[in-house]
């Protein structure tokens, strides 16, 4: 079958990085224990995750035909109609997302949005007030997912295509030219990559690991339940003793 390409290189890059942040984050928070030093690393994937949402909207506003949201099939009577297709005999095509993946896609990315928003209001001293919507918001999320996954499988076991693909080299079959994108623009790909590889870096720059705490944005954000008593003051104990000796050497 003849193939042509429908998604550019940020949008597929965008959906791996996308994967990959949110089960770093999800799998740490649920195996290891809050007062580890590992699970502040969720908090850094989830941040970063954050980060990365918000570039995906502006590519979803400048990107590519179907990398815009303009594109996204939202109509809750298509949804519907998508659904039927799907338990029929109808085997319509999309050239970019169908409908169901629109509408997951959408849900997805603001629950992504919304983690990294909570988080940070936890981590700033609110945890008490937002830890249950953090959770819920989470349990959603894997929902969301199980039922995205399911719906892939679904769909290519009904059109003997496997679809997973057009997330890999970004071509779909029996698409009509005016459907299909010229480039994959990736100039724009190894851009959104250096982007979010620089954010986490810099998180990582500014993250104390014996405290557990991060400064972001002229904030201190507390990312363990360690809260800098022991670890931190062991930290401080150390940084005046380096003080004191440089004191010295200057006398």
């Amino acid at each position: 079958m003849n193939r042509q390409l429908v998604y550019d290189l940020p949008t597929r890059l965008f959906h791996w990085l996308f994967a990959g942040l949110f089960l770093t984050a999800f799998i740490i928070a649920n195996t290891v224990d809050d007062d580890s030093l590992w699970f502040s690393y969720h908090s850094l994937a989830g941040l970063t995750l954050g980060f990365l949402v918000l570039l995906r909207i502006v590519w979803g506003v400048f990107g590519t035909q179907h990398a815009r949201f303009t594109d996204f099939a939202l109509n809750p009577l298509a949804l519907v109609g998508y659904f039927k297709g799907m338990l029929s005999d109808e085997k319509k095509r999309w050239a970019g997302h169908n409908p169901a993946s629109s509408w997951a896609s959408i849900i997805m990315m603001l629950l992504a949005l919304g983690l990294a928003t909570t988080g940070y209001l936890m981590a700033s001293g609110n945890e008490d007030a937002f830890e249950d919507i953090h959770e819920l918001l989470a349990d959603a999320f894997i929902v969301v997912v199980v039922l995205h996954v399911a719906g892939v499988v679904f769909h290519s076991m009904r059109h003997r295509e496997m679809i997973g693909l057009s997330m890999v080299d970004g071509k779909k079959v029996e698409v009509p030219v005016n459907q299909t994108i010229r480039s994959s623009r990736s100039a724009f790909g190894i851009l959104l990559l250096a982007l979010v590889v620089a954010f986490g870096l810099n998180l990582y720059k500014n993250y104390d690991e014996p405290s557990q705490s991060l400064q972001l944005f002229g904030t201190t954000l507390q990312l363990g339940e360690n809260e800098g008593h022991e670890y931190g003051d062991q930290s401080s104990g150390r940084r005046g003793d380096h003080d004191d000796d440089d004191d010295n050497d200057d006398d």
